[in-house]
């Protein structure tokens, strides 16, 4: 194999296609057998639309998602604060789609598989150990060993890759907020194309629609100070409705009854919001890693699976240019990129307070500035 991809993913799956878009093939492999479209909703941001675009994807987008047109910043009574737009409403060239993020997953193993091969994703395939030296890489899976001339890991926050390529790093770094995420069948509200973001005094909440009459929502809490993460970051842990109703029981909108939206969703997950402190390099030799298994950062600037998606474009150019000699390139540029992103979260999360006009239009012109986003 030319390059193998450990995780199928966003991340994983984009790589796949932009390798192949510059005539590099790839293989996938995928721990699951049957992967399904899991999870929530995300936002793919103007620069990543712009690489889904140039892959040809443009007119699939808007089949799954909503293209957002404003962020609309509001207190705890349901009374605006600051609009900010976004996406074409906000001057970019490419819209910003709000997506359930197991239908993008899918879309984009539909891409794959037609453009690649129904081979070209080996699912139940996950991997278990390398090892490489000057002339290939070897992967180990249940069922034997694969050769490889890179392997690229987009094994996600808990990476069997990036654990080995940096053992002893340590737990995850949890912020000190907890979230609960759910996707709740409702009418949508302010035109159907607004993402909200409520600044309570104790509690923040996200809310934006992810398709027709489909309501995606987080809550965040505050419960501790920053540190390392006590225990595990379970993706698919249930949440109980209960834990969140104590946070946002009493928030009731002229325009979305919150209690309502939360104790009606089709399901209810809590997790730690975690990230990780930048690595001083990625990879060594013929391997590499990609998205969270790269760079895991906190959400709260909905940059996460777009990063990975940019990954994925500037890996394809720098092996394009050189191969296996590109991957190192491709890190210089990424690792110093996703630092700054890593780091705009942080900051952006600890900017809670701002509750003016004037400190949230500051707030995110910074963010927007150190992300590039406006690139």
């Amino acid at each position: 194999m030319g390059v193998l991809i450990a995780g199928a993913g966003i991340g994983g799956l984009t790589a796949a296609l932009t390798l192949h878009a510059k005539g590099i093939e790839s293989t996938v492999i995928e721990k699951v057998r049957d992967p399904k479209p899991l999870g929530v909703g995300i936002n793919v941001l103007p620069h990543a639309v712009r690489e889904l675009e140039e892959l040809g994807l443009g007119d699939r987008l808007p089949e799954i998602g909503v293209a957002t047109a404003e962020h609309v910043y509001v207190d705890e009574r349901g009374e605006r604060l600051f609009v900010e737009p976004r996406g074409l409403a906000g001057g970019y060239d490419s819209p910003q789609y709000s997506v359930h993020r197991g239908k993008l997953q899918m879309l984009l193993l539909d891409v794959v598989r037609e453009r690649l091969g129904r081979d070209a994703v080996r699912t139940g395939s996950g991997l278990l150990g390398f090892e490489q030296d000057a002339g290939e890489v070897r992967v180990r899976v249940p069922d034997g060993t694969l050769t490889a001339d890179v392997l690229i890991a987009a094994d996600g926050v808990h990476s069997t890759v990036r654990a080995a390529l940096h053992p002893g790093e340590g737990p995850l770094q949890w912020s000190g907020t907890r979230m609960w995420r759910g996707v709740t069948e409702g009418d949508s509200f302010f035109g159907g194309r607004s993402a909200v973001l409520v600044r309570g005094l104790k509690a923040e909440m996200i809310i934006y629609p992810i398709g027709p009459n489909s309501i995606n929502w987080v809550v965040l809490a505050r419960e501790a100070g920053p540190g390392p993460l006590p225990g595990d970051a379970g993706w698919n842990t249930p949440g109980d409705v209960t834990d969140v109703l104590a946070h946002v029981g009493d928030w009731d909108f002229d325009w979305l009854d919150v209690p309502w939206l939360v104790s009606n969703s089709e399901g209810l997950l809590e997790y730690p919001m975690v990230d990780r402190d930048p690595l001083p390099h990625w990879g060594t030799g013929r391997v590499t890693l990609l998205g969270d298994a790269a760079h895991p950062m906190y959400p709260v600037g909905a940059n996460g699976a777009s990063q990975s998606i940019v990954d994925a474009r500037v890996l394809a150019d720098e092996l394009a240019r050189d191969f296996p000699g590109g991957l190192a390139a491709y890190e210089k540029i990424r690792r110093e990129d996703t630092a700054s992103v890593v780091a705009a979260n942080r900051e952006m999360h600890a900017a809670l307070d701002a509750r003016s006009a004037a400190d949230l239009a500051a707030t995110t012109a910074a963010y927007r500035q150190q992300t590039a986003a406006d690139r």
